[in-house]
């Protein structure tokens, strides 16, 4: 007896996968529109909070691993998020953190659900922190701004 149809079926995407595609791509619009407005930056990488992966990524540095980066400064967030946690601070949420280096400030920024953050390195001596930090806050709220992000 033969099977009552020859043709493979369609593999239809999961809503899962397509948010995701989606997600990539703003992330990947965000990392676009830092470089246009920060064209001085040596890094910038959206990361995804709970799994610490790299979501998209640009570097004007070789010597700076935006992937290892990635997994650190999630990392980060996950032990501050614990640490206000531990605080019993009601009402207060993270919003970013500036790591200040010799020659680097690192500027991370959470997205408006917190499931996703902007890791921006910028050269400390020749950019403006107020304009980094404001460019940075408007493009965080870019990341969750579509509907099927906030679900993900």
């Amino acid at each position: 007896m033969k099977p009552k149809s020859y043709r493979k079926k369609a593999t239809r995407q999961p809503a899962v996968h397509k948010r995701q595609l989606e997600l990539m791509r703003r992330a990947s619009e965000v990392v676009e529109q830092l470089r246009l407005e920060l064209p001085q930056l040596l890094a910038v990488a959206v990361v995804d909070v709970a799994s610490g992966t790299s979501l998209a990524a640009h570097t004007s540095s070789p010597a700076l691993d935006l992937l290892t980066a990635a997994k650190f400064q999630a990392g980060l967030v996950q032990r501050k998020h614990e640490a206000l946690a531990a605080l019993d601070l009601p009402g207060e949420q993270l919003e970013d953190i500036m790591i200040t280096l010799s020659s680097q400030l690192h500027l991370l920024r959470l997205s408006s659900t917190g499931a996703r953050l902007i890791s921006l390195v910028v050269d400390a001596r020749t950019t403006n922190l107020a304009l980094a930090r404001d460019i940075l806050r408007t493009r965080a709220e870019q990341l969750d701004a579509a509907p099927a992000l906030r679900a993900a």
